[in-house]
């Protein structure tokens, strides 16, 4: 399986390279009023990319982040109620 993975991850390495190399050409970008820059297309491909997934990905890690801090502190509630019952057990018992 792992052979696979490496495999995959590969042909995605060529493809990109092969895309990249296709279309190295000058993209002149208008900032502002006279501004302007020149930057490569795999670049402002990348960057672009970046800039959509990063949002994406921040959420996501927050959102895995309060879901186990929530599941700890379940956690941590569930065995101090455990704890809990045996001694009230044997209380009653005597």
């Amino acid at each position: 399986m792992q052979f696979l993975k490496t495999l995959l991850w590969v042909v995605i390495a060529v493809s990109v390279a092969l895309l990249s190399v296709g279309n190295w050409q000058d993209v002149t970008l208008n900032l502002w009023s006279d501004i302007q820059v020149d930057i490569k297309l795999p670049v402002l491909i990348g960057l672009m990319f970046l800039l959509g997934w990063l949002p994406t990905y921040l959420v996501y890690r927050a959102k895995v982040w309060r879901l186990r801090n929530r599941l700890d502190s379940f956690e941590r509630q569930q065995r101090a109620v455990l704890d809990e019952t045996p001694q009230s057990d044997e209380a009653s018992a005597i």
